[in-house]
């Protein structure tokens, strides 16, 4: 965004492409300034004004799941997206800041306890243990999708779907600020063993060369965009040449729109930010912005939306996902404003995903029969334009499967379902059927309908 003393040297030599609308315009523009980042940690909790509104007791429980699953919250999402007169409902405080129930009360008690007892070796291991029993990586993301290239791991990197390879680069194994439901919480806990992340892109380009089957790269996290643009450049750029034209879309999976729009506006590297989604683009790439909203109230601030429109500006596409979740958006209303917004400002609803197992899971989950109700009752409340998000989906092991609807067949209640995307190419848009479960929650609480024994993608 030009400053007032770029426009103003603009109108003293009297630049002649420029006509005095163009600099009326310029000078109509917001000005944000710029804004400092300021971030908390677990360890800062205390130093958080706003949680003074907390009893001791809140306080203490915030703490001790704060120990097991990251907590980071940065000025911008505390000052402007939450109201703190609205607490503990507050979508974006639930999103944000830990609550009691987020472990189960047996794993809390264990926490809470070594906390109590002051022993720092002890406390470490029951935190190391109630870790590992929240599933930190579901969907076989460690077992099954780590691929190797002449008989070597190909670090930080997963490829589980023929056409798309995700990449996680080192430096951005870390986000502006944290989501309680995260699927990826086991990336920001500092446990060496739980954390997928490249040392550098050399293996990534060496493995694409090796895959022409490859049409996507996903950069991911953590979030991509707490990085500085020249290390961001540093890894997109080989993409762009020759040898890599079988690579027709870079995405960038980040939730930097919500947690920290000044990235794209007020940022001293914001404008080389564009210029790189600009260069993608005159590369002949598409570039997908793959933007993580979970409420309308994220799209409100005025930074937010210029921040949209300068991504758009470049001709980057941004696609918004998120999960339906309990004390959140577990509301038809909440996702159709959603979508709806979404659409006025030029991004195009893609995912509503069902909360994965792993982590909180409990705390945010929501039934896959209440999940479509849900979707299908936002699905109304819209028009047509507004209605490209797929869902409810679940992204589990043998690929994303939608929950399409109940239905009655032959006298049997069953929930329909359908395989939009797998690990095995064969599979994808099959339909299948499952009994009818009013609690199931997640695709190992489904028996296969019309008395089977196995689901078509368990008989390989």
């Amino acid at each position: 965004m030009p400053s007032q003393s770029v426009v103003a040297i603009a109108k003293e030599n009297l630049i002649p492409s420029a006509s005095r609308e163009d600099f009326n315009a310029l000078e109509s523009q917001p000005n944000f300034g710029e804004q400092r980042f300021k971030v908390y940690t677990a360890k800062q909790l205390d130093q958080i004004p706003q949680l003074n509104l907390l009893t001791e007791q809140q306080r203490f429980d915030m703490k001790v799941v704060a120990n097991v699953l990251p907590f980071r919250v940065n000025e911008y999402v505390i000052n402007e997206l939450i109201d703190w007169s609205n607490i503990p409902e507050d979508p974006i405080y639930q999103l944000t800041f830990p609550q009691r129930e987020m472990l189960a009360p047996e794993l809390f008690d264990r926490v809470a306890k070594a906390m109590n007892e002051e022993d720092k070796d002890t406390l470490n291991q029951v935190i190391r243990e109630v870790r590992g029993a929240l599933n930190p990586h579901p969907a076989g993301q460690m077992e099954h999708n780590i691929p190797t290239l002449d008989n070597e791991i190909v670090q930080g990197v997963q490829h589980k779907y023929r056409e798309t390879v995700l990449f996680f680069p080192s430096s951005g194994q870390v986000c502006h600020s944290y989501c309680t439901f995260c699927f990826r919480w086991a990336q920001f806990v500092g446990d060496k063993d739980l954390k997928i992340a490249a040392r550098e892109s050399g293996q990534l380009q060496s493995y694409l060369r090796a895959h022409p089957e490859v049409t996507d790269v996903l950069v991911t996290g953590g979030d991509p965009l707490v990085m500085k643009t020249k290390n961001l450049r540093a890894y997109l750029e080989p993409l762009l040449s020759p040898e890599f034209d079988h690579i027709r879309t870079i995405r960038i999976g980040s939730k930097a729109l919500t947690f920290w729009p000044q990235r794209f506006v007020t940022d001293n590297d914001a404008d080389d930010l564009l210029r790189l989604f600009e260069e993608v683009q005159a590369a002949g790439k598409h570039l997908a912005l793959m933007a993580h909203y979970n409420h309308w109230r994220e799209l409100e601030p005025a930074i937010a939306r210029e921040a949209i429109k300068r991504v758009r500006s470049t001709g980057a596409q941004i696609r918004a996902q998120g999960p339906l979740l309990a004390h959140i958006n577990d509301d038809a209303g909440v996702w159709a404003r959603l979508w709806q917004t979404q659409v006025e400002l030029g991004i195009i609803p893609y995912y509503m995903f069902v909360e994965r197992d792993t982590g909180a899971r409990h705390y945010f989950e929501v039934p896959l029969i209440k999940a479509w109700k849900i979707y299908q009752e936002a699905m109304q409340q819209v028009s047509g334009i507004a209605r490209t998000a797929r869902g409810p989906s679940m992204s589990s092991h043998p690929g994303k499967i939608e929950i399409q609807g109940v239905t009655e067949i032959n006298g049997e209640k069953v929930i329909a379902l359908r395989m939009i995307q797998g690990r095995n190419p064969d599979w994808v848009q099959k339909p299948f059927f499952a009994s009818y479960d009013e609690s199931a929650t997640w695709l190992n609480h489904l028996k296969p309908a019309f008395g089977k024994d196995k689901f078509f993608f368990e008989e390989s």
